[in-house]
C-alpha cells in the first residue's frame, strides 16, 4: 500500500491531471526499475502472525532496521509505521506484512543486491527478537480475525469500505502479499504500448507465480488464491481496462477512469479524512461533502491515484501488479520477466504482436484461468503454458539486448535472472504445484510444515 504523496501544489486547470502523468516521461538512458515485495512475519515459536507491539512484533523489526542498519523512521500520529533510506522504503500492508520499495535501479543485479542485502537486515533482526518471515502470496493457515491491524489511518477506512463494496476485499488487504516491479516510459505511446502488453500478460505473470493455494489451513481450490481475490474485490476499481485496448487510449482516458472511481480519504494534517465513496470530480468542483468549498492539490491526486488497483497502473511509472509473493529467486525473476520485454525496442513489438488481436473476452478469461489453473490454464485454445515458455524467451532475448553486465563485468547481461522461470516453464510446475504435491505427500495434510521448508 502506498505512503501519503507529498508536494503537489493546487490544481487550478483539469489539464493537470493528464499532465501529471505525461511528467514521468524519460528519455530510454534514464529508465530505471523499482521492486517492491511484500512478506509475512511470524512468531517463531508460535506460528501466528506478529503483533504490532510488543517485544516480539513489527514495531520492533522497524525500530531494529531502524537503529541498526540505518534507515529514517517514518510515523504517523506517533506511530512507526515504515523508514526510509536512500531512495528505497519499508512500509506496512494493513496486517502487518513488511514490504521493501525498492529505490529506483539501472539494472536487475542491482535489484537483486538490494532484494538479498534487505532480507539480510531482516533476518538479522528477526533472529534477535523471534521472529520469521516467509514469502507467499497469502497466509496458508492464519485466520482474518487472527491478523493484526496496523496503525494506519487509511487501512482503517478501507476496511470498512472493502465490506461494502466486492466479497474479498479485506482479505485481499490483511492476508496477501505480491511482488511487483515499476517501470518508466517515454511518451504517450510509449505508455500506452506498455500498458497494453503489461494488462494483457499480467495473466502469464499470474500464472507463473502462482503461489497461494492454501486457506484456512487447507486447499482453497485455487493455485493463486490472490489472484482470485482480486477478481471479486470492488469492480470500480479492479480489472484489465479494457478502455486502453481501444483507439483514443492514453493519459485522458486514464485520467476519466480514475475520475470515475469512488475515493477513499483525503490526506490532512497527519490525518486521513474520510471521503469513501465521494467523487474526486467534485473535489475538483469544491464540492466534496468531506472537505466542503476546498478543492484539491496535486498530492491529493497522487493521493487517489494509488487507489485504482488494475492489474497493470499507471502513475508517474508503470506498476506490474499479477504475481503472489514468493521465495528469493523469484524476487529477481519478476522484475527480470518484465524488463525483458518492455525495456528492449524488439521486445516490446514481439510481445505486442503476441496480444494484438486478443479481445476483452480472452484477457478476462485468461485472467480467470490463471487464478485457477496457473500453467495448466487456457481460454479460447489460448494455453497459459504456450503463453509463458513465448514470453519467458522474448524476455531472454531482450535482456541479452540489453546487454547489462554484472559482477564487475564477469556476467555479461541479466537473462540468468530468469533461470528459475525457465526451470518452471520446462517443468509446468509452478510454486503452487510444489506447494500441493508436498501437502498431499510429504506433508500428509500437515500445513504447518510449511513454515520450516519455506520461511527466508
Amino acid at each position: 500500500m502506498s505512503i501519503p504523496q507529498e508536494g503537489g501544489g493546487p490544481i487550478e486547470k483539469f489539464e493537470q491531471l493528464a499532465e501529471y502523468l505525461a511528467a514521468g516521461e524519460k528519455p530510454r538512458e534514464a529508465w530505471r526499475i523499482g521492486t517492491e515485495h511484500e512478506k509475512f512475519g511470524y512468531c517463531a515459536d508460535a506460528q501466528l502472525p506478529l503483533p504490532y507491539e510488543g517485544p516480539r512484533s513489527i514495531e520492533a523489526m522497524l525500530t531494529g532496521l531502524r537503529d541498526r542498519f540505518g534507515w529514517s523512521p517514518v510515523e504517523e500520529q506517533g506511530k512507526l509505521i515504515g523508514l526510509e533510506r536512500e531512495g528505497a522504503n519499508v512500509s506496512l500492508e494493513p496486517g502487518g506484512q513488511l514490504e521493501l520499495s525498492g529505490a529506483p535501479l539501472e539494472t536487475i543485479h542491482q535489484t537483486c543486491d538490494e532484494v538479498n542485502a534487505h532480507l539480510r537486515e531482516v533476518q538479522s533482526v528477526a533472529d534477535d527478537i523471534g521472529a520469521r518471515f516467509i514469502g507467499l502470496g497469502a497466509a496458508p493457515i492464519w485466520s482474518q480475525e487472527q491478523m493484526p491491524m496496523m496503525p494506519k489511518g487509511r487501512y482503517r477506512l478501507m476496511t470498512d469500505y472493502m465490506k461494502d463494496v466486492g466479497t474479498l476485499g479485506t482479505q485481499m488487504m490483511y492476508r496477501t502479499c505480491t511482488v511487483q516491479v515499476n517501470l518508466d516510459f517515454s511518451s504517450e505511446q510509449d505508455m500506452v504500448r506498455k500498458m497494453r502488453v503489461a494488462l494483457a500478460l499480467q495473466p502469464v505473470a499470474t500464472a507463473l507465480f502462482a503461489n497461494s493455494p492454501f486457506l484456512d489451513g487447507k486447499p482453497n481450490g485455487m493455485k493463486s488464491w490472490r489472484a482470485h481475490i482480486w477478481q471479486n474485490l470492488d469492480d470500480a476499481r479492479t480489472g484489465m481496462l479494457p478502455f486502453m485496448f481501444e483507439d483514443g487510449a492514453g493519459y485522458d482516458a486514464y485520467v476519466d477512469y480514475v475520475l470515475d472511481v469512488p475515493m477513499y480519504f483525503v490526506y490532512r494534517d497527519g490525518k486521513y479524512i474520510n471521503a469513501l465513496g465521494q467523487s474526486f470530480r467534485d473535489f475538483l468542483k469544491g464540492e466534496l461533502p468531506a472537505l466542503p468549498g476546498e478543492k484539491p492539490t496535486l498530492s491529493d491526486w497522487a493521493d487517489h491515484l494509488t487507489t485504482v488497483f488494475p492489474e497493470a497502473r499507471a502513475k508517474k511509472y508503470i506498476e506490474m501488479r499479477g504475481a503472489d509473493g514468493g521465495p528469493w529467486r523469484r524476487l529477481c525473476a519478476l522484475p527480470a520477466y518484465w524488463v525483458g520485454l518492455l525495456y528492449d525496442e524488439t521486445a516490446l513489438d514481439a510481445a505486442h504482436d503476441l496480444i494484438r488481436g486478443w479481445d476483452a473476452e480472452t484477457r478476462d478469461g485468461l485472467r480467470v484461468a490463471a487464478a485457477r489453473d496457473a500453467l495448466q490454464g487456457e481460454f479460447n485454445g489460448i494455453r497459459l503454458h504456450d503463453l509463458a515458455r513465448e514470453t519467458v524467451a522474448i524476455s531472454k532475448a531482450g535482456l541479452a539486448a540489453r546487454a547489462r553486465p554484472g559482477a564487475g563485468g564477469l556476467i555479461p547481461d541479466e537473462t540468468h535472472f530468469l533461470n528459475t522461470l525457465e526451470e518452471t516453464v520446462e517443468s509446468g510446475r509452478t510454486p503452487a504445484d510444489e506447494l500441493l504435491e508436498k501437502y498431499h505427500g510429504a506433508w500428509q495434510g500437515d500445513l504447518s510444515r510449511i513454515y520450516e521448508d519455506y520461511s527466508y
